[in-house]
């Protein structure tokens, strides 16, 4: 049996030696890299419980005042949050406003936001600017309007629920996002599916979500193929209300026409937010085709039936609608977001 000899002997310990010194520089290299770029905290419903306590409050402050001046900014706010959330996620992306001279426009131009009530924007603005007073640098645009949104459904009759926070503002707005990520007036009930999975929300909750369509108005370019030439036939849509089709017809020319002239989604209580929209669709009184297709497919009929039935029901699909709506791709951290001081411009 050979015995190995000093030399080898050494240069095997001092290779150990450096091994583990190595090891143990490495460690200590990760640990205090780690300390210091830690994750931004998560979403939580106290987020702000130190920096900026009276939050709910301050922003309470302007959707009351709001509501009672012009309660078109209830679904306005609301929509506003759903066009936000589903074009890159809840970063108050929809916000920024496009820059003169470049030819990228933001989110907020493209076709289809051009529709997009100011009293939604003047809301997140004004309540913003309160904020700002009381706790500056500290609260995400992003977290206004899903505060917002909340608030504006509890104010029309809807229910009052907890809200998260901690988002962060986005970084990026581009108008070319939109078009792909937004429902359309006429979309089928399998779009409509497909559309809503990928940004991880199920059946149930599309046609919960549908229901804010309790409250607000379509302008006439959204149906108006349904009084008069529906799927280009000639003929109107025979899944509309006779009574329906004849009033809207009143106000819906089929060519000309104003282009201001609205109509409300809820034909019976256009300013309650309650579950009347379901039992409108029932009776085939749905003012856009994509809402009135979800009272015929197998998939989404029996939701629509239970809404209809049940109040309560459908509070609590839509609450927990809302809360995955707004979840879905939030930032968080300086390196992703911002925390804008004023809303339509990135820092």
């Amino acid at each position: 049996m050979s015995v190995p000899s000093f030399a080898s002997t050494s240069f095997s310990l001092q290779f150990t030696s450096l091994f583990v010194f190595f090891i143990l520089s490495r460690t200590f290299c990760l640990a205090t890299h780690a300390n210091t770029t830690r994750p931004p905290r998560q979403l939580s419903l106290n987020y702000y419980a130190k920096s900026c306590p009276q939050l709910e409050q301050l922003v309470a402050s302007v959707t009351s005042q709001q509501f009672k001046q012009s309660p078109v900014s209830a679904p306005a706010t609301i929509r506003l949050l759903f066009h936000d959330c589903f074009v890159g996620g809840c970063d108050a992306s929809i916000l920024i406003a496009s820059k003169g001279g470049r030819k990228e426009l933001t989110e907020k131009d493209a076709e289809d936001n051009r529709d997009l009530k100011v009293e939604g924007f003047e809301t997140v603005r004004k309540a913003k600017e309160v904020v700002e007073k009381k706790c500056p640098g500290v609260v995400s645009c992003a977290d206004i309007l899903v505060i917002a949104a909340r608030d504006y459904v509890h104010l029309a009759g809807g229910p009052y629920y907890a809200v998260k926070k901690g988002r962060w503002d986005g970084k990026i707005s581009t108008a070319s996002r939109v078009a792909s990520n937004i429902p359309r007036a006429n979309s089928t009930v399998d779009q409509l599916i497909k559309l809503f999975n990928s940004k991880g929300l199920t059946t149930r909750d599309l046609v919960a979500l549908s229901g804010a369509h309790t409250i607000g108005f379509a302008h006439c370019k959204n149906f108006v193929v349904r009084l008069y030439s529906y799927r280009g036939k000639g003929q109107p849509d025979p899944d509309m209300d006779p009574k329906l089709l004849h009033a809207l017809r009143m106000y819906c020319p089929n060519f000309g026409g104003n282009s201001d002239i609205v109509a409300p989604f809820d034909a019976t209580t256009p300013f309650l937010f309650d579950h009347a929209y379901y039992g409108n669709l029932q009776q085939k009184m749905g003012l856009l085709a994509s809402d009135q297709a979800l009272a015929f497919d197998p998939r989404t009929k029996p939701i629509v039936l239970e809404f209809a039935k049940d109040n309560h029901n459908f509070f609590q699909a839509f609450v927990a609608a809302m809360d995955k709506l707004s979840l879905i791709n939030v930032v968080r951290g300086a390196r992703h977001g911002e925390k804008r001081r004023d809303c339509s411009m990135h820092m």
